[in-house]
């Protein structure tokens, strides 16, 4: 097995089991490494640090998969690794048949994302190193759930990234359209054509307790295809559910008629921003307001910007609500941590002239784990306020 030496003092978060080491902690590496290709990664000082796959066309050059010198990374290594993941999930079963089985770094496996939607599952070979291990991948999968299909998607940055030229294709079977069930409600679900890898099922527990906080009349902002909506909508006197793509509010109408809730639900294709805008100005106000924008800030690069934008989101929401509403806002921006968005809200509140009290703190849901020495793995921060 080929090295990578650490430069001194560079060892100290690899070995508190972090698995991402950056190409300038690197002292040195055998030459003729192959992408992808599992290495030993040591220190002069210390010895044995982890195993991990290698990849010199990222700026993560070796993401760590294991600490046991004694133990070999390969396709039994990775076929123990994702079964123990998806039977960690087996406890949601009663809940959903909607579940993220593999969660990347958390779940030990750098890079790769698998869903389970019903009969068909999504993959996501992020990095080199979980792209070598596809065929084992595929084909414990097809054991473990004997799907009607498998579809690999691609993040496209991730790929840039990583140096890999891939394609979102059918990997097993034949991919469509499937309904899943969560929480009682039912959800058609486009593998392929979906935004992230078909639905939402980050979001599971939040629709659930957020329905708990809706009365009257409900502004759903970014509502895609009706995940929040579908889950307000008994609750309330009305549901106004806007988004910027019309295909997504096509797919919410049907989503609304299989759970019986379209008597009460308005569609509106807008820009969310536009529409509350709009609304502030013209007097509309609502006794619950419901924001769950896309990705505005992917890196911390980007966070700035986005910032500004939550803050304008926050403000024009406040002014749209009734006193004593309830504003449900999220972010699944990883490059905005938790506290930032919360000050956005703070922001928003001083120029709205509002009092904001928050009653609940919210993350994703637990098939989306957060590996306590890799942190960086919670992206998604809610927060439920009543504005009085």
């Amino acid at each position: 097995m080929k090295t990578v030496t650490l430069k001194p003092g560079r060892e100290k978060l690899p070995l508190l089991r972090h698995p991402w080491i950056y190409a300038n902690a690197v002292d040195s590496h055998d030459n003729d490494i192959a992408p992808g290709e599992i290495v030993r990664v040591v220190t002069g000082k210390d010895g044995f640090i982890a195993y991990g796959s290698f990849n010199k066309n990222s700026q993560i050059i070796v993401r760590l998969m294991e600490w046991d010198a004694a133990k070999t990374v390969d396709e039994s290594w990775i076929s123990e690794k994702l079964r123990a993941s998806c039977a960690r999930r087996s406890n949601l079963a009663s809940v959903t048949d909607a579940v993220r089985l593999v969660h990347a770094e958390s779940d030990l496996l750098p890079g790769l994302i698998i869903d389970r939607y019903n009969d068909m599952v999504t993959v996501g070979f992020h990095t080199a190193g979980m792209n070598r291990f596809r065929g084992i991948i595929i084909r414990e999968l097809t054991d473990l759930y004997t799907p009607e299909g498998i579809y690999e998607r691609v993040d496209t940055h991730a790929a840039k990234a990583e140096g890999l030229t891939l394609e979102e294709k059918t990997l097993f079977g034949t991919v469509k359209e499937t309904e899943i069930t969560e929480h009682g409600k039912k959800y058609s679900v486009d593998v392929v054509t979906g935004q992230k890898t078909g639905f939402y099922i980050d979001q599971r527990d939040n629709r659930h307790i957020v329905a708990e906080y809706v009365s009257g009349d409900v502004f759903d902002g970014f509502c895609y295809t009706g995940g929040f909506t579908v889950h307000a909508a008994p609750h309330a006197t009305s549901v106004t559910s806007v988004d910027s793509s019309g295909d997504a509010l096509d797919r919410m109408r049907i989503n609304c008629e299989k759970n019986g809730c379209t008597g009460n639900v308005s569609a509106i294709e807008a820009d969310v921003f536009d529409y509350l805008r709009k609304s502030a100005e013209d007097g509309k106000m609502f006794d619950t307001i419901i924001l769950d924008p896309p990705k505005l800030a992917p890196t911390r690069q980007a966070a700035p910007k986005a910032l500004r934008a939550y803050k304008d989101m926050h403000l024009f929401a406040m002014k749209c609500l009734k006193p004593n509403g309830i504003l449900a806002s999220f972010s699944c921006s990883g490059g905005v941590p938790r506290d930032d968005f919360r000050t956005t809200i703070a922001w928003g509140a001083k120029d709205a002239k509002r009092d904001v009290q928050v009653l609940r703190v919210l993350s994703q849901a637990e098939d989306h784990p957060v590996r306590l020495s890799f942190p960086e793995a919670e992206y998604l921060k809610g927060f439920i306020c009543r504005v009085i």
